[in-house]
């Protein structure tokens, strides 16, 4: 998605009413409905994995390794090393959604405010800004994740800075673009004619109109950022074993991919459903608000 493509939102975007109508909007697409369910109930999964997992994820068994799906007592099989994959694939939701989600919502609020500062006052202060963050836009997002993860070292504390930084300069942008069109309209005008002052104008009457595209666009950025992580993790840079987390799962079952190939491929399959659910979902929420409008 383009900071371009992404509309202004009307004032009455601040109104409890405007998202009323919006979830209605929701709620007759089928397809959000659905994406906001299978997300609802992976959450829950991951959330309560403590209460709801049928066996310890740690605990192995070189006896039951590999266990094809359908085994009896392990509706999912078991991995190389003989553990519980509903288990291991519950527990290891939490900490890839967690690398999903938190680098995306931290870059929401730095980028947001960066993005309103270089878009309201514009001139020299936006030229700089933006100029500086169009060097992250050289390198693509997977290079950029990898290199600043190499150079940080191994760890999920440092793929959680390096996922940040990938993401705050793309929602910088569409802060910026968003902001720049909006202190154009007529009532930010009028807002200054009456003598309001730049903080008051941007709390008041900019960031409510703001708020509502970037987060749409960030929440898109979710299912990018569990991705991203997955990767680094498949490729030793994130999360360390035995921790369960979707994409190290897929690292250590890649040598089983010949022997039992359903139960390799599930932790893919719950970053594919995951991702996709993320997507569709924030696809929803845009289409209900240009509805509105």
């Amino acid at each position: 998605m383009s900071a371009t493509a992404i509309c202004v939102a009307p004032p009455a975007l601040r109104s409890r009413s405007y998202w009323a109508v919006v979830f209605r909007q929701m709620l007759r697409d089928p397809v959000a409905m659905i994406s906001a369910i299978l997300l609802l109930l992976i959450i829950a999964a991951a959330v309560f994995a403590p209460w709801l997992a049928p066996a310890d994820p740690y605990k192995a068994s070189m006896l039951r390794r590999l266990l094809p799906v359908g085994s009896p007592g392990y509706m999912l099989g078991t991995d190389e090393l003989g553990r519980d994959m509903i288990s291991r694939l519950m527990y290891g939701g939490r900490l890839s959604l967690l690398m999903g989600v938190l680098p995306v919502l931290i870059a929401f609020g730095i980028g947001t405010s960066v993005g309103l500062i270089a878009g309201y006052v514009g001139g020299k202060v936006n030229m700089v800004i933006m100029r500086t963050l169009d060097v992250f836009y050289a390198f693509p997002s997977v290079l950029l994740a990898v290199a600043i993860s190499g150079a940080l070292g191994p760890g999920m504390s440092n793929s959680l800075i390096a996922l940040t930084l990938v993401f705050v300069p793309q929602v910088v942008r569409v802060a910026e673009s968003v902001t720049t069109q909006v202190r154009k309209l007529d009532y930010i005008d009028a807002a200054r004619m009456s003598g309001a002052g730049p903080l008051s104008i941007i709390r008041v009457h900019v960031l409510g109109n703001v708020l509502g595209p970037v987060f749409v666009y960030a929440t898109g950025l979710i299912s990018v950022s569990m991705i991203l992580a997955s990767g680094l993790s498949f490729l030793g840079l994130g999360v360390k074993p035995p921790e369960a987390e979707w994409g190290l799962m897929l690292n250590t079952l890649r040598s089983a991919i010949y022997l039992n190939p359903w139960v390799a491929a599930l932790p893919g399959a719950m970053i594919f459903m995951t991702s996709i659910a993320f997507n569709l979902l924030a696809d929803g929420v845009r289409s209900a608000m240009e509805l509105k409008r």
